[in-house]
């Protein structure tokens, strides 16, 4: 099997969750604006990730990552809100949480090592 990307893998693997949250909150909780935040904001990581694989510079990668890691972290944002509301139970939110926080500490860990080595 081909070697896989770690950060594609997990955020594709998020973003499937990230659906699956969303579709929850509109027909279980019938909750339709932080949930298409969420939404937006979760399949954004991977989409952009993706993006960075197929960079065609380092400033070209550097930057879809850039907005890999803002996206993570506004999704993050929305999670806490969804939690904070009611709209999401504290098990579903751990879970979920704690994959959005080691996709963050991915993409730090993946750009601080790009900016290191091109200095």
């Amino acid at each position: 099997m081909k070697d896989e990307n770690i950060i594609l893998l997990k955020s594709k693997r998020f973003a499937l969750r990230i659906i699956k949250l969303y579709s929850y909150l509109c027909y279980k909780k019938r909750e339709y604006v932080l949930s298409k935040q969420v939404l937006r904001s979760g399949t954004s990581i991977g989409a952009n990730a993706k993006e960075g694989s197929v960079a065609q510079s380092r400033p070209d990668f550097y930057s879809k990552l850039h907005i890999a890691l803002k996206e993570a972290a506004e999704t993050e944002y929305w999670l806490e809100l969804l939690h904070e509301s009611g709209f999401l139970e504290k098990k579903y939110f751990d879970s979920i949480y704690i994959d959005c926080q080691e996709i963050l500490k991915i993409l730090t860990s993946i750009l601080k090592t790009k900016q290191t080595n091109t200095n």
